[in-house]
C-alpha cells in the first residue's frame, strides 16, 4: 500500500515532527496509525496514511454512517435524532452569516445529501460534490440531487458561491493547502466559508486520549485546534468572523469511545462523559467536542 508521510506541516511549514501517539482503527481495519505533531505551531496530524486512490476501503463498511445512512444500533439511531435537529441549526447559521435568505451554496462532501436537501427546500440555489458513489446516489434517490463528484470541484465558476460548507469534511481531505486555495477561488467577495471539524484540544479528547473515537484515523488526516485552523485559513486569505461549539457532537464521540475502551454500558457511560464535557463548554466553548468556524475572505 502507498502511503504518504508528512515531512514539512501543511500549517506552517516546519519540518521538525514528534510522535504524540498511536491510534488504532476500530471501525474497518484494527490496523495502528501514528499521530505526529509539528513542533513549531502544534499541528496534528495522522502520519502515513493511505494516499487518496487507496484510503477507499477504509470507508467500506455498512457502519460508515456518513456515506450509509444506516440505523443500525442504538448510536446510529441517536446520530440520526441529532443530525435532524442540528439540520436546522445548521440553515439558520448560513442566512445569519451571509445576511441573506436566498443565494449560491456549495456543501463540500455533502455525503447523503441531508444538508444540501435541506438548503434547497429553503429556496438557495445548492450545488453539492461527495467522493463516494454510493452516498451520492443515495441523495439523488431520496433527495433528488445531482450530486457531483469531488473531481468536480475545480471546474465551477470563479467567485460563484455565497456560501461554501463543509460539515466534518476538512479532516478528510489530502490535499489540505490546495482544497483551502480553491475555496477561496470560488467563493465570491462577500462569500462565507463554514466549517465543522473535530477539536483535538476539546474536553472528550483530553478524557480519552488515544481511544478518543474522533481521531477515527485513517479517515481522518488532519486534527485541528481553533489555533490551527485559525492559523491555516489566514495562510489562504480568510478572516476568521465566528466560532461556535458542536455541543451533541461529544455525547455521540463518547459514546464511541466508550465502546473502544471496552466498557459495558456504553450509552450510560457516554452519556455521562458527554454531559461533562457539554457543561465544561459552558465556560469556554472552545473545549467543545467539534467547533464549527465561521470565515470570510479578507
Amino acid at each position: 500500500m502507498n502511503k504518504l508521510t508528512i515531512k514539512v506541516c501543511p500549517v506552517c511549514g516546519g519540518t521538525h515532527m514528534e510522535h504524540a501517539m498511536t491510534c488504532i482503527d476500530h471501525y474497518a481495519s484494527g490496523e495502528a496509525f501514528h499521530l505526529c505533531r509539528c513542533q513549531s505551531c502544534g499541528f496534528l496530524f495522522t502520519q502515513d496514511f493511505p494516499v487518496e486512490a487507496e484510503i477507499g476501503r477504509y470507508y467500506e463498511t455498512p457502519d460508515y454512517i456518513s456515506h450509509s445512512d444506516t440505523k443500525k444500533g442504538l448510536m446510529n439511531r441517536v446520530y440520526h435524532w441529532v443530525r435532524s435537529y442540528m439540520l436546522g441549526r445548521k440553515a439558520r447559521l448560513v442566512i445569519r452569516e451571509a445576511h441573506r435568505k436566498t443565494g449560491c451554496l456549495l456543501d463540500v462532501g455533502t455525503g447523503t445529501g441531508y444538508f444540501a436537501a435541506t438548503m434547497k427546500r429553503r429556496g438557495w440555489e445548492v450545488e453539492a460534490v461527495e467522493k463516494n458513489a454510493q452516498a451520492r446516489q443515495f441523495a439523488k434517490e431520496h433527495f433528488g440531487l445531482e450530486v457531483k463528484p469531488d473531481t468536480e470541484l475545480q471546474r465551477f465558476t470563479e467567485g460563484s458561491f455565497d456560501v461554501i460548507t463543509l460539515w466534518h469534511v476538512m479532516e478528510h481531505l489530502e490535499y489540505l493547502n490546495d482544497t483551502w486555495d480553491t475555496l477561496n477561488t470560488l467563493l465570491a467577495e462577500r462569500g462565507v466559508l463554514i466549517v465543522a471539524v473535530p477539536n483535538c484540544s476539546s474536553y472528550d479528547a483530553k478524557k480519552y486520549g488515544a481511544l478518543w473515537a474522533a481521531y477515527d484515523v485513517p479517515r481522518h488526516l488532519w486534527h485541528f485546534t481553533p489555533a490551527t485552523i485559525q492559523r491555516i485559513a489566514a495562510k489562504h486569505g480568510f478572516i476568521w468572523a465566528a466560532h461556535l461549539p458542536m455541543p451533541f457532537d461529544a455525547f455521540y464521540v463518547s459514546m464511541l469511545s466508550e465502546k473502544y475502551m471496552g466498557h459495558s454500558l456504553t450509552f450510560f457511560w457516554g452519556m455521562l462523559s458527554g454531559m461533562r464535557a457539554w457543561l465544561s463548554t459552558l465556560g469556554r466553548k472552545e473545549q467543545s467536542s467539534s467547533m464549527i468556524y465561521v470565515f470570510r475572505k479578507k
